[in-house]
């Protein structure tokens, strides 16, 4: 059992969630197209604002992915499937991440980078909110750009 401290004080909250309704785009990926072009693609033409990867099943023959806490792209040859594609999709920055398994079960995981191109299909089911912007602002506390979501203004 914790006792508190007399002299702690509580932390606040720091939580703003913002709701949204969503709508949702679903498509496949065919063989030899670029995973994350792909994306970029549709976030460009569709103007998505705020996005969320709800799913996607497929598979994969060349893998590039950013790996935890490295500058450049790691690159793999052969036959992955995918086990999990999740992140924020915006006009004013995405921010995915991957993870993959070979034919021995061995996963890989990381941020998305293009050069990841499908092997026989890629099923991606994608959540739109369309009344919210994602925009990434600098985080005092590391440097980076970090997400913050906004009310989108009424046009």
């Amino acid at each position: 059992m914790l006792i508190p401290d007399a002299q702690s004080q509580p932390v606040p909250s720091t939580i703003a969630a913002v709701s949204s309704t969503m709508f949702t785009y679903s498509f496949r990926l065919r063989p030899g197209q670029d995973l994350k072009k792909e994306l970029d693609a549709l976030v460009q033409r569709e103007r998505i604002g705020a996005g969320a990867l709800l799913t996607c099943v497929g598979s994969l023959t060349d893998v590039t992915l950013r790996l935890a806490n490295q500058e450049g792209p790691t690159v793999w040859k052969g036959h992955f499937e995918i086990v999990s594609l999740v992140g924020t999709l915006s006009l004013n920055g995405s921010h995915i991440h991957m993870s993959v398994s070979d034919s021995t079960g061995r996963t890989l995981g990381g941020h998305l980078l293009e050069g990841c191109k499908i092997y026989t299909t890629a099923e991606l089911v994608i959540g739109v909110m369309a009344d919210l912007d994602y925009v990434r602002e600098t985080d005092p506390a590391f440097g980076y750009k970090e997400l913050v979501v906004k009310k989108r203004r009424k046009k």
